[in-house]
């Protein structure tokens, strides 16, 4: 099926492939709050890095009523395999009822960045 596509395609299909890297997101209602959890996932070797972006204004629908605050978003770079690891040290750490826990999987990238990743979280 490879040979049937055009030169063009072919080298976008060589390139394409999954990986086991992703970035989970979170957000928390304080910058404290972020820094905690963030040095708490990289002490435990869960995140090779963890972004803090601050004043992200979030609308979101909360016990039948549209609701709006400012938090401060994280980044968390990481390795499939510690996702649940991640997941529990945010719900441990997190002052929110339903924190936000969501992992999107990092389809490409530059291999020496990813190979980064992999070996921040190794123990």
């Amino acid at each position: 099926m490879l040979s049937l596509l055009s030169g063009s395609h072919l080298i976008a299909r060589k390139r394409f492939y999954m990986t086991d890297k992703t970035i989970v997101l979170t957000n928390t209602g304080s910058q404290e709050e972020a820094r905690k959890i963030a040095r708490a996932l990289l002490e435990r070797k869960l995140a090779a890095c963890v972004n803090i972006v601050p004043s992200v204004e979030s609308a979101y629908w909360w016990q039948a009523k549209v609701e709006t605050a400012t938090e401060w978003m994280l980044l968390i770079k990481t390795v499939q395999s510690k996702f649940e690891r991640v997941r529990d040290t945010v719900a441990e750490l997190h002052s929110y009822d339903l924190p936000e826990c969501i992992a999107i999987t990092i389809a490409d990238g530059s291999k020496e960045y990813l190979n980064w990743i992999a070996e921040s979280v190794q123990p």
